[in-house]
C-alpha cells in the first residue's frame, strides 16, 4: 500500500538552507528598530556567532540544525557535528552578506527564488498552525486504516516475461515456445529485460506496480498458462508465463499506525487546501 510507505531520511532540507541565506542577506543592512512594548521583554539568547558585527542567533541556529536532522534526535550529534553546523552557518552568512552587497537579490532570478521560499515557508507554517489541535482520534484511525485496506491488492502473482522490442519478435517468441522451446531458455537468449538472467522470472508482484496492459494479461491467465498474443507496454512487447499466485495478509493496524495517522492528517490538511480555493479567486494563465 502506497499510503503505508515512509518517507526516506534527507540530510539537507534545501529550502531551510535558502531560508537562512535569505534571512543573512538582510542583515547588517540596516538596524532593526525594536517594538515598542508595556512589559520588559526577555532578554535573548546569546548568539551562536557573530561576523563582522551581524550575530547568528540561537533560533537560526537551531532551526538550520532541525533541518539537517529531519526530525532525528540532536542527542545523536556529536560536539564536533555540531561545532561543523555552526561553520556552516558562519559560510552561509559571510557568502549571503556578499551577496548583498554585490546586489545578487536584483538578479530576477534570485528574486523569484526567495519569493518562492518565503511562500513555502509562510504555506508550511499556516499548515502546522491549522493542524496543531487536529490529532486524528481512534475513530479516524481505524476508518482510515479500514479503507485502505479495502482497497488494498490482496492478490499477488509470480510471472515470467519475455521483453523484445517490436510484435514480430514477439510472435516468433511465441511461436518458439508452443514450438517446445522452454520459457526460460527463450528468455536468456532473446529477452532485452534485466529479469533474462534468471529466465525472465518477475517474482511476486502486485498488479499495481505493474504497467497496466502488462496487469490486465496477467490477471486473466491461469497458472502455467501463457499469453497467446504480445502484450505492447511502453517499455516494448512481452511475452507472459503466469507461475503461481497467493493471497496476502493485511499488516495489523498497529504496525501502520504512524504511516495511518499521516494519512488522515494530510487529508485534514488537502480538505482545509480545498475550502480555501472554493473561497478565492483564482485565474490560472499557464
Amino acid at each position: 500500500m502506497s499510503q503505508f510507505l515512509s518517507t526516506p531520511w534527507i540530510r539537507i532540507a534545501t529550502v531551510t538552507a535558502l531560508v537562512v541565506v535569505m534571512t543573512a542577506c538582510g542583515k547588517g543592512q540596516q538596524a532593526a528598530t525594536p517594538a515598542a512594548t508595556d512589559k520588559a521583554a526577555a532578554p535573548a539568547p546569546a548568539p551562536v556567532a557573530t561576523i563582522d558585527g551581524t550575530p547568528i542567533s540561537r533560533v537560526e541556529y537551531d532551526i538550520y540544525l532541525k533541518s539537517l536532522l529531519q526530525g532525528r534526535p540532536t542527542t545523536e550529534l556529536t560536539a564536533e557535528q555540531r561545532g561543523q553546523v555552526l561553520d556552516e552557518l558562519i559560510s552561509m552568512q559571510l557568502l549571503a552578506s556578499q551577496g548583498g552587497k554585490d546586489g545578487v537579490e536584483k538578479d530576477p532570478d534570485v528574486a523569484a527564488r526567495l519569493d518562492v521560499v518565503r511562500l513555502r515557508v509562510l504555506a508550511d507554517s499556516e499548515s502546522q498552525k491549522f493542524l496543531k489541535d487536529k490529532e486524528p482520534t481512534d475513530a479516524e484511525l481505524h476508518a482510515e486504516y479500514d479503507t485502505a485496506i479495502a482497497a488494498m491488492d490482496k492478490t499477488e502473482y509470480h510471472a515470467r516475461h519475455i521483453l523484445v522490442p517490436t510484435k514480430e519478435q514477439a510472435e516468433q517468441v511465441i511461436k518458439k515456445i508452443k514450438g517446445g522451446a522452454k520459457f526460460e531458455d527463450v528468455a536468456k537468449a532473446q529477452s532485452t529485460d534485466g529479469s533474462k538472467a534468471n529466465g525472465g522470472d518477475l517474482g511476486w508482484f502486485t498488479l499495481t506496480r505493474m504497467a497496466k496492459p502488462f496487469g490486465d494479461a496477467v490477471k486473466v491467465l491461469k497458472k502455467g498458462e501463457m499469453t497467446q498474443e504480445p502484450v505492447q507496454t511502453q517499455f516494448g512487447w512481452h511475452v507472459i508465463k503466469l507461475e503461481d499466485t497467493r493471497e496476502t495478509a493485511a499488516p495489523p493496524f498497529e504496525q501502520v499506525k504512524q504511516q495511518v495517522n499521516n494519512g488522515v492528517i494530510q487529508k485534514k490538511l488537502q480538505a482545509y487546501v480545498e475550502s480555501l480555493k472554493k473561497n478565492a479567486k483564482i485565474e490560472k494563465t499557464l
